[in-house]
């Protein structure tokens, strides 16, 4: 397992990140005991987490298994999706981010976090306001850099120039949505990413589970992601996503690895990524995922996979420019 330094914070971290979000939900403590072990077993040391997972119950679970070891590994969660019924529990306000923090370390049993991501914008807190209630919790110690996820581009520089304007902590890191069937962030957030500096921290590389090799246009397993939870059906319902997974597989079988290796590995050798995440509720099905830190993707096969699925326009929508059309003639002709 190699190790990669995380943007410019200078803390190096395994290639592979591992998710806790099965803790406490699909994978029990027994459960995620054995994939902890076996995550630690394959070299990865940084482990993502979030409150919200499992309600807490994710970071209780972690907190017990990385304990012994704390200084040995890295520890990110988040803040910022519902926690219970009350209005103020959720949401970016310095009251939920502090109170949420210090709940999280509790249950984390640790005094700080390496990583504290916000998870997804806020569209009624300011981002200054928010941003000045994560400086808070930098300096206090208990975050040691700060981090966003589900945020769009324009709202990740905007907060990085009120940052540097007001002389507080930056975001440090980035963890977007990102496979061969979710590329959107490559218009925008990737090169915001590689021109910032910020480490990537990748979720969901195999779509749910869908590059898996488990689902096709006319195949489906009986448990899965995809099968028994809407918010993920819905966001891989289209039938081009299972297309590009039964090509993958083809792919795959091709190059004699298993689906979820080369799905992962592609991802991972993005120029802008630090570790994608990987996600799994039995050591069973993780096995194929870790492979891919032992994977040698080529720029031929990398080229491969992406022409699987088409690439995503760019952001200014001159397509011509993708395709290395130079520009000719008059200004009045082109413009």
């Amino acid at each position: 397992m190699e190790h990669r330094l995380l943007g410019l914070t200078g803390i190096r971290v395994s290639e592979l990140c591992f998710g806790t979000m099965s803790f406490g939900d699909v994978a029990d403590e027994r459960t995620s005991a054995s994939l902890y072990r076996r995550a630690r077993e394959a070299g990865v040391d940084f482990f993502d987490c979030a409150n919200v997972y499992s309600a807490g119950r994710a970071e209780e679970i972690l907190g017990s298994l990385v304990e012994p070891e704390r200084d040995r590994v890295v520890l990110t969660t988040k803040v910022g999706f519902p926690m219970g019924s009350d209005p103020n529990d959720r949401g970016l306000s310095r009251r939920h981010i502090v109170a949420s923090l210090e709940a999280s370390l509790r249950r984390l049993r640790t005094d700080r976090v390496e990583i504290l991501f916000v998870h997804a914008f806020d569209p009624s807190t300011p981002i200054d306001e928010t941003l000045r209630a994560l400086d808070l919790v930098v300096r206090q110690g208990k975050a040691l850099y700060i981090g966003v996820s589900n945020w769009a581009a324009w709202q990740i520089a905007t907060a990085l120039g009120i940052s540097r304007r007001e002389a507080l902590v930056g975001f440090s890191c980035i963890q977007p949505m990102y496979s061969l069937v979710k590329r959107q962030a490559e218009v925008e957030i990737l090169p915001l990413a590689r021109a910032e500096g910020l480490g990537v921290v990748s979720y969901s590389p195999l779509g749910g589970g869908l590059l898996s090799g488990k689902y096709g246009v006319e195949r489906r397993p009986e448990r899965g992601r995809l099968v028994e939870n809407q918010m993920y059906a819905v966001r891989y319902g289209e039938r081009a996503y299972y297309d590009a997974a039964e090509t993958l597989a083809v792919l795959a079988r091709e190059v004699g690895v298993h689906p979820a290796t080369l799905a992962v590995a592609w991802v991972k050798s993005h120029p802008a990524m630090t570790a994608p995440i990987l996600g799994a509720r039995s050591v069973e099905q993780l096995e194929p995922s870790l492979a891919a830190a032992d994977f040698t993707m080529t720029d031929e096969l990398y080229a491969r996979v992406a022409s699987l699925v088409p690439t995503p326009p760019p952001a200014t929508d001159r397509t011509e420019e993708q395709k290395g059309v130079a520009y000719k003639g008059s200004a009045e002709k082109y413009k």
